[in-house]
């Protein structure tokens, strides 16, 4: 091997340990951030889970702010992408409803992601500094049902009263996010007898197409 593979080879191991090093700070940083909350989490407990000191972590992120956005941006994205995936079906409803699904699916398969995306209080606000965290439809959730729902209004599937993208979007959002928290905070309540979350999310699409469609069929 010459000199110069021997080089590009060494070159190549530190910039793979390096984004190694990278992504356990920032999984670590998720689980801290879940269980103990953003504002009492510090950038020193944090290197404290994976055996660095604080000046160690300070290498790859300037500050806990920092951290934050990286993780917002890499988690949503994901969501995002996951949601796109289902393709461009045409019948929007329908298309309403597999996004359901899939949302379902990510919160179930990504746990941690989605605790730390809709179940902390993150306490920052980052639009001044990257303008907005919103995306284009492919990486942006919220944006592809609203622009699915607008485009359900567009053509009258919609009740007429119901005449506001956002809150017909958040309507449907919420009630996912609430089959999907409950299932994370209260599964191993002997007390409640919670059902399978898809197939709970299934039914509660049933429940608020049939309220809010035009023709429900």
């Amino acid at each position: 091997m010459s000199t110069a593979e021997i080089r590009s080879a060494s070159l190549a191991r530190r910039e793979r340990q390096k984004a190694e090093t990278r992504q356990a700070i920032l999984d670590a940083a998720r689980e801290l951030f879940v269980a103990d909350g953003v504002e009492a989490t510090t950038m020193r407990a944090i290197a404290a889970r994976i055996g660095y000191t604080p000046t160690a972590i300070y290498h790859h992120f300037r500050d806990k702010d920092a951290l934050i956005m990286e993780l917002c941006l890499a988690d949503f994205s994901a969501l995002g992408t996951a949601l796109y995936g289902i393709g461009r079906i045409e019948d929007t409803v329908e298309r309403m409803r597999r996004m359901a699904l899939a949302y379902t699916d990510f919160a179930l398969a990504n746990p941690s992601q989605y605790r730390f995306m809709f179940m902390t209080e993150h306490g920052h606000t980052f639009d001044d500094e990257v303008g907005s965290l919103e995306k284009a439809p492919e990486e942006d959730a919220y944006l592809f049902l609203l622009d699915s729902v607008k485009e359900g209004m567009q053509h009258g599937v919609f009740r007429p009263e119901l005449d506001n993208p956002d809150a017909i979007a958040q309507m449907l959002w919420s009630g996912i996010h609430g089959v999907v928290s409950l299932w994370f905070t209260h599964r191993n309540n002997t007390h409640i007898n919670l059902l399978d979350p898809r197939a709970g999310v299934e039914r509660i699409c049933d429940v608020m197409m049939r309220g809010s469609l035009r023709n429900p069929g």
